[in-house]
């Protein structure tokens, strides 16, 4: 793990890559250039690199008038799974998110991504709600930190 390096996304290279890693892993909710550009304008946004390769991304929401805690929501690609890649992002955005809220900490899985809600639970989060966005059929699981 030595290679791994996360990075802030902030070029259109960073953000194309960010945006791959997230429409692989959340197809269900695939986003567009300029939908990346507008989330990296009120949230940040990394990228995990091994070597020149994206292997992953995360996303830290500030606290909002719906949500009092901060979010952090970290993707791996499934090939890069079970390598820490995945605790890496989770643990740059977890620091990031503490320092955005007393008041706890969110996280939210798509449902259908069994390892990304075993990754959640073994980090001491507890499901709260399930959601389904409009048009679509896999609900969303939205945890919070124990």
């Amino acid at each position: 793990m030595s290679d791994l390096r996360i990075e802030r996304a902030r070029t259109e290279e960073q953000l194309a890559d960010w945006r791959a890693v997230h429409n692989t892993i959340i197809p269900t909710a695939v986003l567009s250039a300029e939908d990346v550009r507008e989330r990296a304008g009120r949230n940040r946004l990394d990228v995990a690199y091994l070597g020149d390769v994206a292997v992953g991304c995360s996303t830290v929401r500030p606290p909002d008038e719906e949500t009092p805690a901060a979010t952090v929501i970290a993707r791996t690609l499934p090939e890069y799974r079970e390598r820490g890649f995945g605790t890496a992002l989770y643990e740059a955005g977890l620091a990031h998110a503490r320092a955005l809220s007393d008041e706890g900490v969110e996280t939210v899985v798509l449902a259908s991504n069994e390892e990304g809600l075993r990754f959640a639970l073994a980090r001491g989060f507890t499901e709260v709600e399930r959601y389904v966005l409009p048009g679509d059929t896999i609900p969303f699981v939205a945890l919070r930190l124990a």
